[in-house]
């Protein structure tokens, strides 16, 4: 796997492309398929390693799926119940969404799983599962300070309950939720800021009726899913990198086709919008039960914002990228409220900020945030990614505006989220070359 990236500085995106599959909706199509009655065909399904390690975890459990092939899978449902327990743990490899949505899934079974993955994952916190999962009547264990892995051993049956989130987290709502499938009575849960909604949305289309009242989601369980057809639209978490490269770089004018657009992921074109991009939405539509379009972007002179904290959690995977755009947007730009991005693959912050002070920018972070002082030149040298894909994408879209060649290191984890990316963003005109 390409582990280095070497970027020359400038150039100009242009033309039209489209990104891989949604990493959200994949993971979910895959788990509800895997416990729906009947077959689930899904369409546009990205084969990265995040998505993966889901299905070879239900894969482990006795489900039989077809594929990926060319982003078409084909799972054979077992019905809510007919999981078999795994011979060995569970490896949810990079992915934080695997772990916290199986944890959820699997505490409603009659068999004990383990759950871990890499380092980076090893160090992330599952605690904010366990605790409301533990409400409920699971037996769940972690490590000390609640890192993996995570043990689920049998229980009695679920019992519903309401919770809170401390904190918005997309995964702790679905983890609960997923859990409420095999809960007697009613499980709702309450987010103090709005968080996609894919697991929601999925629900519903497999049958399963989720109802929404403000902020809260509930459901009842003991139903049951029904096989559907799933079309995942492009994800918007891969877009961002060329929306933001498009819109700093002089020259540029991109179409990104078919980027699921749902009202809980836009944060990124709300804020670019607010900072002066140049974006359109075309050719909006359905698929799937999902928000879609073609998004145009062209360049456009940035400016600076102090974020709105309403737009953090429809956005938080897209900071690396909004920090790049922020540090070539004339003036201030001041991100407050975003304390998760500090517990994501990496220190998202503090890593941002060494990359952007490493080529010049003046970035300053702070406990929740960090404050930009942008639209001045910056130089290129070394970026250290720590492993963290988003980190990499990042900064390769800021060279199109760097004074000097950019060497980013620790890239193999790029294929997580966006296998490709290396060959799709030279097609478009970055000039990245991966060894």
């Amino acid at each position: 796997m390409t582990d280095t990236y070497h970027v020359r500085p400038g150039g100009a995106l242009r033309g039209s492309l489209r990104v891989p599959g949604d990493k959200s909706i994949s993971h979910r199509a895959i788990m509800l398929g895997a416990i729906a009655q009947g077959v689930t065909e899904v369409s546009g399904f990205l084969e990265g390693e995040d998505a993966l390690a889901t299905m070879n975890a239900f894969r482990a459990m006795g489900v039989r799926i077809e594929g990926p092939d060319q982003g078409r899978v084909t799972v054979h449902g077992v019905g809510k119940h007919g999981l078999k327990a795994p011979g060995r743990p569970l490896d949810c490899g990079n992915s934080g969404t695997s772990m916290r949505l199986l944890a959820g899934l699997l505490s409603g079974q009659g068999f004990a799983a383990t759950l871990t993955g890499d380092d980076s994952l090893r160090r992330r916190p599952m605690g904010r599962v366990a605790q409301p999962l533990s409400l409920m009547g699971a037996r769940i264990e972690t490590e000390a300070g609640g890192l993996p892995p995570v043990r689920i051993l049998p229980a009695p049956p679920l019992h519903g309950i309401h919770y809170d989130l401390p904190v918005a987290s997309a995964q702790v709502k679905s983890a609960i939720l997923l859990a409420g499938l095999y809960a007697v009575g009613e499980t709702s849960v309450t987010e103090p800021e709005p968080t996609r909604d894919h697991t929601e949305r999925m629900l519903t289309a497999f049958g399963y009726p989720v109802t929404r009242e403000g902020a809260t989601a509930r459901l009842r369980g003991q139903g049951e899913l029904k096989a559907t057809p799933i079309d995942v639209p492009a994800d918007i978490s891969s877009a961002a990198f060329f929306m933001v490269g498009a819109s700093i770089a002089p020259g540029s004018d991109i179409t990104l086709t078919g980027v699921g657009i749902n009202p809980t992921r836009t944060g990124i074109i709300d804020i670019l919008k607010l900072m002066g991009a140049d974006l359109t939405l075309q050719n909006q539509r359905l698929a799937g039960g999902e928000p879609v379009a073609d998004i145009r972007v062209r360049h456009a002179p940035l400016h600076g914002i102090a974020v709105p904290e309403s737009l953090v959690a429809l956005a938080i995977d897209e900071f690396p990228a909004l920090f790049v755009a922020a540090a070539n947007a004339a003036g201030e730009t001041v991100v407050t409220g975003a304390e998760e991005l500090r517990v994501k693959e990496s220190d998202r912050i503090q890593v941002m900020a060494d990359g952007l002070q490493a080529l010049g920018i003046a970035a300053q972070p702070t406990p929740d945030g960090m404050v930009i002082q942008g639209g001045k030149p910056y130089g290129g040298g070394v970026i250290d990614s720590r492993g963290d894909h988003r980190i990499a994408m990042s900064f390769a879209m800021a060279a199109l505006r760097a004074g000097a060649p950019l060497t980013i290191r620790d890239c193999a984890n790029v294929a997580t989220s966006f296998p490709g990316f290396a060959t799709l963003a030279a097609q478009a005109g970055l000039g990245l070359d991966a060894a």
